[in-house]
């Protein structure tokens, strides 16, 4: 059977974005390379990255034997990596992309985003902690670290830049000094979590939104009555049932059709190859609703190790 050819969503800039991403969070190196194999072979054409993450040689090795066998060319395929914490310091940002571009092999990234809005010490570990276990904030502001952003684009270094984890307040105060505008927010986005405002926001100054973690996280369950998993809510199970399709498959759907962009991470080809097969199916405006419903503010990625950072994003009404 032939891939699903997969809708894009134009930037800003005039650049297109596939609207599903393989996400490479949490995958493990020895695992991640094969994944994203399947991937470009399930049709996938835009692979989310960052340094952080610790497996960009091995996803580099998989764009490489795919460029080799001639399945895909560089162009064909968007790929997004993202700014350490440790590295917010102006005179550090490039250096980092130029180590993100020799891991993956690339020439250039086609979105480079400022991870999270605060930063850590700079040097030495991803995750600097003092005697207490505490992490060693920088006071670096982020729109300093914007100004180095847009000179990378300028390098052709990256086609386009963003934010990732930014709220509105910080969102705002990038686009009061940037001369070269964020095309892309990446947040939390799922059912539990659906970011309407957020979204809202961001769209009305021109900026997209991208999703992570739109299945929820089978290892960080939050405090929902009962403690239940997202792919485990009644409602996902009804409108599953009612469409012949897996709970995951609704998630992905309902994101999809609120103009979302997602990025759902699997090293399973079986469900990589699920992710991406909604694109021949409908939620209804019921259905929808039905999901809308479910918000809780159900945020996952809390980085309660940031709260005292005077950057921290959370603490924002959105």
């Amino acid at each position: 059977m032939a891939p699903p050819v997969v809708p894009t969503v134009k930037l800003s800039n005039g650049y297109e974005v596939p609207v599903i991403g393989l996400g490479t969070w949490k995958s493990k190196p020895g695992e991640v390379t094969q994944a994203v194999k399947d991937a470009i072979d399930a049709g996938y054409r835009h692979i989310d990255c960052a340094i952080t993450y610790r497996n960009e040689p091995e996803v580099g090795a998989a764009l490489s034997a795919k460029m080799a066998e001639g399945v895909i060319r560089r162009e064909d395929i968007f790929v997004t990596s993202k700014l350490w914490n440790t590295c917010h310091r102006p005179d550090l940002v490039i250096p980092q992309l130029k180590q993100t571009l020799t891991n993956l092999g690339l020439a250039y990234v086609d979105l480079y985003l400022i991870h999270w809005p605060f930063a850590f010490q700079e040097g030495g570990e991803n995750m600097p902690k003092d005697a207490d276990g505490n992490v060693i904030f920088s006071d670096v502001d982020y729109v300093d670290t914007w100004k180095s952003m847009e000179e990378a684009h300028r390098q052709k270094l990256a086609k386009s830049i963003g934010v990732s984890n930014f709220n509105s307040l910080q969102v705002s105060r990038v686009l009061e000094v940037a001369t070269i505008k964020p095309v892309m927010n990446q947040v939390e986005c799922h059912p539990y979590l659906n970011q309407k405002r957020l979204i809202e926001f961001c769209r009305a100054r021109g900026i997209q939104v991208t999703g992570y973690s739109p299945l929820g996280s089978r290892d960080s369950v939050f405090a929902k009555p009962g403690g239940r998993e997202l792919l485990d809510d009644p409602v996902l199970g009804q409108l599953a049932a009612k469409h012949g399709r897996s709970p995951a498959q609704v998630a992905l759907r309902y994101q999809i059709q609120r103009g979302m962009i997602v990025v759902p991470k699997s090293v399973t080809k079986k469900r990589i190859i699920e992710n991406i097969s909604i694109f021949d199916f409908e939620l209804s405006p019921e259905d929808m609703a039905l999901v809308d419903s479910l918000d809780c503010n159900g945020r996952i990625c809390r980085v309660e190790h940031s709260l005292k950072h005077k950057h921290y994003p959370f603490s924002a009404e959105f």
